[in-house]
């Protein structure tokens, strides 16, 4: 399989970067965006694989199979760097680091490529050290930056990177994919291309993962379970619960991971006892995992919130009678109870009032707990009006 096949449904993009792998249009900075699951990361990544690859002009650069092409999807290519952070901002003195690395000559015949997947996190300090290396570019450098709208980068730093927008791949295209590559039934792989919304990696983990969908089927059934206050605050309560321990599930195998290593390279193990210097590396290591699992908990229930709003968008299409697939499917009954239930102007003030707790605890850093109380009550009391 060659690194473009890894673009599910992007067929528009892939044939407008596989010219500038031989030359044509290309350029040292590029700013990948499209919505969540569209593939941004992995468009960036198959294409520094073929900017690598070891193949020659004419031939089908981005072969997958080159050792160049297999070390660069593997993460070990010495001179591509990829970057992604657990945290809820990347700082400057990581990307002075990138910067540092950008200017070193590539140890092969390639580019020096630096991905960037969350440039959305850079902070101001972080950006102005970036915005340098941009504007005086290493001759055999190239920046690869990832997000989700072009807003995400500020003025300066998009006029000087060539924009690549993705979209949302089509469910039959992700469903063909799911079939490929995890040996699923067609079936299956339908459902789970709908309920994902087109996002390949969620996609890939219903397929997987028996628990994933059980977690969903529970967020997809509270509208039909918001029959009074108490309802309400008990979804709320469950919802967070849950995205806690799928967040802690995700990333206390990673801490521990962490933990160890960082024994081991101050010798504790062998030592029987801790350096000096321990202490304040200790520290900074439970900082920084704190700062990830606070990560981790609001993705996770950004996702349940995603699944939420797509039943009141279904009970929409239901209500309008447009005609458009539902991602809900197998819930149709369930949905048309919700159509039925009163006017499309309710359905826009549910799916608003997701879209405002999103915002809270992403924007304006709303604890979940209360946010999602205020949400529930919120998709509850528009039925009792």
């Amino acid at each position: 399989m060659s690194v473009w096949d890894r673009m599910v449904g992007q067929q528009a993009t892939v044939e407008a970067l596989r010219p500038a792998v031989d030359g044509h249009g290309m350029t040292h900075a590029w700013l990948f965006t499209g919505p969540p699951g569209s593939g941004r990361s992995v468009a960036a990544v198959a294409f520094a694989a073929a900017l690598q690859c070891e193949r020659g002009p004419g031939e089908q650069r981005g072969c997958g199979e080159c050792p160049a092409c297999r070390t660069v999807l593997a993460g070990s290519h010495p001179d591509v760097t990829r970057v992604r952070t657990a945290k809820l901002s990347i700082g400057v003195d990581e990307v002075r680091e990138l910067v540092r690395r950008a200017a070193l000559t590539p140890t092969g015949r390639g580019w020096q490529v630096i991905v960037v997947e969350d440039a959305d996190r850079l902070t101001e300090h972080a950006v102005n050290a970036l915005l340098k290396a941009i504007e005086e570019p290493g001759v055999k450098t190239v920046w690869l930056l990832c997000t989700p709208t072009v807003e995400d980068v500020l003025p300066t730093i998009r006029s000087r990177c060539r924009l690549v927008t993705l979209t949302t791949p089509p469910a039959a295209a992700v469903a063909a994919h799911l079939v490929a590559t995890e040996g699923t039934d067609e079936t299956t792989a339908s459902l789970a291309a709908r309920a994902s919304q087109g996002h390949i990696g969620r996609a890939r983990a219903l397929v997987r993962d028996e628990a994933t969908r059980q977690r969903r089927e529970q967020v997809v059934a509270i509208p039909g379970l918001l029959t009074g206050l108490g309802a309400c605050l008990s979804m709320a309560t469950r919802l967070a619960e849950t995205a806690k321990a799928e967040a802690e599930a995700i990333t206390s195998e990673i801490d521990a991971r962490e933990r160890i290593d960082l024994d081991a390279s101050y010798g504790v193990v062998e030592r029987g006892r801790r350096p000096r210097e321990y202490a304040p590396a200790l520290n900074a290591l439970e900082k920084d995992q704190r700062t990830r699992a606070k990560r981790q908990h609001l993705d996770v229930v950004d996702r349940g919130l995603t699944d939420l709003v797509s039943v009141y968008r279904d009970a929409l299409t239901l209500a309008l009678g447009t005609g458009t697939d539902l991602v809900n499917a197998d819930r149709r009954a369930e949905v048309q109870r919700l159509a039925d239930a009163g006017p499309p102007e309710l359905l826009l003030r549910r799916i608003d009032a997701v879209m405002t707790a999103r915002e809270q605890m992403l924007e304006f850093n709303v604890p979940v707990q209360l946010a999602l109380e205020s949400l529930m009550v919120s998709l509850w009391v528009p039925q009792v009006r």
